[in-house]
């Protein structure tokens, strides 16, 4: 079988360096599902997989990509053929499994989810894994009575991936949606997307040592945490609840009993890595019919394997906007 295109991040004495390379099939892992990838996603966490960051990635050399979708080539599991199109994010891929930043993937059966019918794999790469949280954090916020007629919703780093897909997914579900983001630059491309208010994430911390505020929110989708969630946890309504997803301001959170002992107010926390499969698969469906969006494209920008490191470096650094889908063809 031909060799193949992948980005290819090495290490030589603590240092780290990405470049596109060509691959064989035989150096990839064990796997029941060999998988054309036509287009993936470019993540936070590919950033850092990327720059050799041990938490995400352990050994070198690497191919980074925790999002892919494409044609099975092969398949040595019944519940596939070749042909099939197929999601896989998650789990191990392009964390210590070779992923979607090359053109062939070889994964378990149990990594993939069937392409559901609505959604082409350029649409599902649009989404990838930060859509899919976004959407798992909406879900958790409906499952805890938060609904259109209780308020304003906010979503913090409202210009990244997850923030993007959020703002358009609550405009879809008819709420009234607030953006934070330090880009205000950005705010057509937020008004676009869904939200009818934009807010300075500096207008989202509190330094009085209250504490509560005022209450402002219904509920929250946060993927910054540290000192943002904890001042828009002072700020939520009676009852409301606050999905939590990201930590791209801070891991730490410094904060007091009161929201949640005086105004009832929910904490949730969100995984999209080690979701059950059935339970991927039921979302992706209703990414692909309700709660499918009309304004995809608007949010991405397509790059090629070219185009990757740099984009990479970019996320990295937080001067993106929106989601990078990268065609595995250009």
């Amino acid at each position: 079988m031909q060799g193949f295109k992948a980005l290819l991040v090495e290490e030589e004495q603590g240092q780290h360096r990405a470049s596109v390379v060509e691959r064989g099939v035989d150096e990839l892992p064990a796997g029941d599902l060999l998988i054309d990838v036509r287009y993936s996603s470019v993540n936070y966490k590919d950033a850092l997989s990327a720059r050799g960051n041990k938490g995400v990635t352990r050994n070198y050399p690497h191919t980074p990509g925790i999002d892919a979708a494409g044609i099975i080539i092969e398949s040595d599991d019944a519940g596939f053929n070749a042909g099939d199109e197929v999601i896989v994010i998650g789990y191990d891929l392009g964390m210590n499994t070779a992923g979607g930043f090359g053109q062939r993937i070889r994964v378990p059966a149990g990594w993939a989810v069937p392409l559901p019918e609505g959604l082409t794999l350029r649409e599902s790469m649009v989404l990838g894994t930060a859509g899919f949280t976004a959407a798992l954090c909406i879900e958790k916020l409906l499952h805890n009575h938060v609904a259109p007629d209780r308020g304003d919703v906010l979503v913090t780093g409202a210009t990244g991936g997850v923030g993007v897909v959020a703002v358009a997914l609550l405009a879809r579900l008819g709420f009234r949606v607030v953006a934070s983001t330090g880009k205000q630059e950005q705010e057509g491309f937020l008004r676009e997307a869904g939200a009818a208010e934009i807010v300075t994430r500096e207008s989202l911390l509190d330094d009085s040592q209250r504490p509560l505020l005022k209450e402002r929110w219904a509920a929250a989708v946060d993927v910054v945490g540290g000192e943002t969630l904890a001042g828009v946890l002072k700020a939520i309504n009676y009852g409301g609840s606050v999905a939590c997803c990201g930590l791209v301001g801070s891991p730490a959170l410094n904060t007091a009993v009161f929201p949640f002992i005086l105004r009832d107010v929910n904490l949730l926390g969100v995984d999209s890595v080690n979701q059950p499969l059935p339970r991927k698969t039921e979302l992706w469906t209703k990414l692909a019919t309700q709660w499918k969006l009309d304004n995809l494209e608007s949010l991405s920008t397509e790059i090629g394997l070219g185009e990757l490191v740099d984009t990479l470096e970019n996320i990295f650094q937080g001067i993106t906007v929106g989601r990078a889908v990268l065609n595995l063809q250009r």
